[in-house]
C-alpha cells in the first residue's frame, strides 16, 4: 500500500491505556486541539484498567465525534490483568487503519501542531523513517540532563548515541511513522512489565536499515512521575541489551580499542565483554593520577590461569578508537574538553556507552 488512497485515515493515534485517569483528560484535550484538519483515528487499547479511565474516555466520545475523530476502543480482559505496553500498543495498531501512526501515552500532552508538523516531516522523507521531536518535561526541572540530551543532540548523534543508558535517541512518546516502519519491525515485544519494548523496537528498526529524524520543535509534554512504565525497567536489563548490541554492531569490526574510564563503569564494561572482544582492549584511559600510577588493571575473576592485565594510560596517550564509559555533563565540562582536544569523529573514532 504505497498511496494514501489505500488507507481509511491519514493518521491513527495509538494510545495504550492502563489506569491513566489522573492524566487522561489533559491527554484527550490535546487530541481535540490538534490543528491537523484531516480525519483522525484515535485507537485506544484499554489494558485491563481498574480505575475510572473508561469513564473519562466515554465522557469524551461525543466531543471526539464532533471533531470528526473516530474513537476505536479495544478492551482487554480485566480478569486476566494487564498484558503490558508492548501488547497494548500492538493491539491498538491492529485496530487502526491509518497510513501514519502517531504514538501517544495517556500521561503525556501533545502540542497543537504535533500531528501537522510531524506529518509534514514524514512526507518530506522516506517511508522507513521513525520521526520524533523535542519535548518539555513536567514537572519542569525534572531529569535535567536527560531532557537536555533528548533536545540537544544533533541529527547525526541520533544514530551514534544509541548505546547509552538513556535508551532510544528518538524518545518513544514522540514517535510518528509510516505504517511500513511498524510492519517491517513486526511490532513490539510483548514480554510485559520490565521489558523495554520501545528500545528493542528502536534497535531492530535501525538494524533493518531504518532511518531516524527529530523535528526540532517541542511537540510534546513528556511527564515524569514514579508510576511511569519506564520505571519498571531495570538498569541491568538495559545494560545487557546495550552491551550485546554494541558488540554486534561496533566492536565486531574493530581490531583493538581503548575503554575511556578505568573506574567502576569502565571495568564493568570490560568484564562483561565476550572473550573475543575483551582481548581487543588495548588499554583503559583516564585522568585520575591514582589509577594511572597504578599502571594496570588485573582481571582477577578471569577463569584464565594467567589473569589478563590491561594498561591504564592518560587519555592523551591512548590510541583510538574509544568506547566512552563516562557520563556527560557531570564534570563541569572537563571531560568534554578533554575529548574534544583529540579531534576525534564520533561514530568513527568513538562511541558513547554511558
Amino acid at each position: 500500500m504505497g498511496s494514501s488512497d489505500c488507507y481509511a485515515y491519514r493518521v491513527s493515534i495509538i494510545l495504550p491505556l492502563y489506569n491513566g485517569e489522573k492524566w487522561l483528560e489533559e491527554c484527550l484535550n490535546s487530541v481535540l486541539e490538534q490543528t491537523f484538519d484531516q480525519r483522525i483515528q484515535l485507537c485506544v487499547y484499554n489494558d485491563a484498567s481498574t480505575d475510572s479511565s473508561m469513564n473519562v474516555l466515554n465522557a469524551y466520545s461525543g466531543r471526539l465525534a464532533k471533531k470528526k475523530i473516530e474513537l476505536v476502543l479495544t478492551q482487554g480482559d480485566i480478569e486476566g490483568g494487564p498484558k503490558g505496553c508492548g501488547y497494548a500498543k500492538n493491539r491498538a495498531v491492529a485496530s487502526s487503519s491509518g497510513e501514519y501512526l502517531c504514538f501517544l501515552d495517556a500521561d503525556d500532552i501533545m502540542e497543537k501542531e504535533r500531528i501537522h508538523e510531524q506529518l509534514i516531516a514524514a512526507m518530506e522523507t522516506s517511508e522507513d523513517t521513525l520521526i520524533g521531536s523535542k519535548v518539555k518535561r513536567e514537572p519542569e526541572g525534572s531529569t535535567v540532563r536527560y531532557t537536555k540530551w533528548i533536545n540537544e543532540i544533533s541529527q547525526e548523534q541520533l544514530y551514534t548515541q544509541i548505546y547509552t543508558s538513556n535508551g532510544p535517541s528518538v524518545v518513544m512518546p514522540t514517535w510518528f511513522c509510516h505504517r511500513n516502519v511498524y510492519d517491517k519491525v513486526g511490532g513490539f515485544n510483548e514480554g510485559g512489565k520490565g521489558v523495554p519494548e520501545d528500545y528493542l523496537f528502536f534497535l531492530e528498526h535501525l538494524k533493518l536499515g531504518g532511518k531516524i529524524l527529530r523535528v526540532d520543535r517541542v511537540l510534546l509534554m513528556y511527564r515524569h512521575h514514579p508510576d511511569a512504565t519506564t520505571a519498571s525497567v531495570s538498569e541491568n536489563t538495559i545494560w545487557k541489551i546495550r552491551i550485546e548490541v554494541i558488540q554486534e554492531r561496533v566492536l565486531k569490526d574493530w581490531k583493538q580499542f581503548t575503554i575511556w574510564n578505568a573506574g567502576k563503569q569502565g571495568r564493568k564494561f570490560y568484564r562483561d565483554l565476550t572473550d573475543e572482544n575483551r582481548e581487543k582492549v588495548s588499554a583503559f584511559c583516564d585522568v585520575d593520577t591514582k589509577k594511572i600510577d597504578k599502571g594496570v588493571y588485573i582481571f582477577e575473576n578471569s577463569p584464565l590461569k594467567v589473569k589478563p592485565r590491561v594498561p591504564i594510560l592518560h587519555f592523551s596517550k591512548a590510541v583510538k578508537p574509544f568506547v566512552i564509559c563516562m557520563k556527560l555533563d557531570l564534570t563541569g565540562g572537563e571531560f568534554e574538553k578533554n575529548l574534544n582536544s583529540l579531534n576525534l569523529v564520533e561514530g568513527v573514532d568513538y562511541f558513547h556507552f554511558n
